[in-house]
């Protein structure tokens, strides 16, 4: 069970006015889904927080499981387009890789702790990915299916500068990603802000850590020096 490519072109798509009820109708689903849970939420909870008539949440997007998908499709976009405009910022060609990448990772921390769709996804997909996975498909596809190559890609180019050595790109692009989140993801999930103290601390912990691991043999950590 999949959401096709257009499905999540369709808010965008749509006329202003269907577009402002769709977006109501969306934050609102996805703060009762947060909430209550894929079992226990309902179109009656999601039409009164949204303002909207019962009939209007079934005309606009369809039943509790496609408003559901299309919540998540919906916060999947939302929460990438922030990921890919800081990965815009990457350092490709850097002077000093350490003190780059650590920048750039602050970045990414500051997007991923302060994006309400990004919180809202890590908690859905922490209370219901496993008992609903189907649902989730589309996450998977446009969320970690997309940033993951996309860091990949990124850091291979780090390795044919010869800045650092990889095997592969994919798992180390996880790894930088884990590295980066793991320490805040439940204060995330809580709603928490890191200061920028923290975040200076996350990022560059995580970034002399990922750079021990993969220096380009014969040179220690690239950009340490």
């Amino acid at each position: 069970m999949t959401i096709a490519t257009h499905d999540i072109r369709l808010a965008s798509n749509a006329d202003p006015a269907s577009r402002t009820k769709r977006d109501a109708i969306l934050d609102a689903a996805a703060a009762i889904f947060s909430q209550q849970g894929f079992a226990g939420a309902s179109i009656d909870a999601i039409a009164v927080k949204a303002g909207v008539s019962r009939q209007t949440v079934y005309n606009q997007v369809g039943d509790k499981e496609k408003l559901f998908k299309a919540m998540v499709a919906e916060l999947t976009q939302r929460s990438s387009a922030g990921f890919f405009r800081v990965l815009d910022t990457f350092p490709i060609s850097p002077t000093n890789l350490q003190s780059e990448l650590v920048d750039f990772a602050c970045r990414l921390l500051r997007t991923y702790s302060c994006d309400p769709n990004s919180r809202w996804l890590i908690k859905l997909i922490e209370n219901e990915a496993s008992r609903y996975p189907e649902l989730f498909e589309v996450w998977k596809e446009y969320g970690p299916g997309r940033k993951y190559p996309a860091i990949a890609a990124r850091l291979a180019q780090l390795a044919l500068a010869g800045l650092i050595e990889l095997d592969d790109p994919i798992l180390a692009s996880r790894q930088f990603m884990a590295l980066l989140t793991a320490e805040i993801r439940t204060d995330v999930l809580m709603g928490k802000q890191p200061s920028d103290a923290e975040i200076d601390r996350i990022a560059t912990n995580a970034v002399t850590t990922f750079l021990k691991a993969f220096a380009a043999r014969g040179h220690g950590a690239p950009g340490l020096g």
